[in-house]
């Protein structure tokens, strides 16, 4: 019988998204998770982990979150991914301070594994941690993801303005539409979003060099 929240053959795996400055411990988390199976990201800043959320084709089941890093706290990104995209999470921590634990809990953390990371409570912990997040999901509509995409890529903005506009549809249809195309076609979103943008431009120069229609 499998492991509750251990990926099933012939099932999408889960995706897990780790965020660290800490290149050793992004390393031993990311290695453990793939032998057991799962897919994995990794990021090395909270702007980081945003951008590859926003232009991925798919949503992270399950970030862990180290709650110290410079520039943007793992609590402050806990609370932008729950908002916005309603990724459950983790929290990593060098500290069992009840006052850190408290304030990690209070985010709505799903589990908390302290640094130095012991390898025999990396699985057990997500695997916990993904059924939680099954038992309590949060509605994960594409309004969030948009609202996160074109908070964050300008790129995805233009060519949401550009699908609008030769389609004549709305912005969640051209956005879902997007989104689409980089998800079967396995690419980055913003990189789909470049180039929309860059066929729009070689329509309209060939539609600038189209002699006008005869006088009828």
């Amino acid at each position: 019988m499998p492991n509750q929240g251990q990926p099933k053959q012939g099932k999408l795996k889960h995706l897990i998204l780790i965020v660290d400055d800490d290149l050793l411990i992004l390393g031993l988390i990311s290695n453990y998770l793939q032998e057991a199976g799962y897919d994995v990201r990794m990021a090395t800043s909270g702007q980081m982990a945003l951008d590859m959320v926003a232009e991925s084709g798919r949503e992270p089941d399950l970030a862990l979150l180290d709650i110290n890093m410079p520039g943007m706290s793992g609590i402050e990104l806990a609370r932008l991914l729950l908002d916005e995209a309603a990724i459950p999470f983790m929290i990593l921590s060098a500290s069992d301070d009840d006052n850190v634990v408290r304030q990690a809990t209070a985010c709505g953390a799903l589990g908390y594994l302290l640094k130095p990371v012991d390898p025999g409570r990396i699985l057990p912990g997500v695997r916990a941690a993904l059924a939680r997040a099954a038992k309590t999901a949060r509605p994960r509509g594409s309004e969030r993801r948009m609202a996160l995409a074109l908070q964050t890529g300008g790129e995805t903005g233009m060519a949401v303005g550009v699908l609008m506009e030769r389609h004549k549809t709305d912005r969640q249809s051209a956005f879902q539409a997007l989104r689409e195309h980089a998800r079967l076609s396995q690419r980055n979103l913003n990189d789909v979003a470049n180039e929309v943008i860059a066929s729009s431009e070689t329509l309209n120069a060939y539609a600038a060099r189209m002699p006008a229609p005869a006088p009828k």
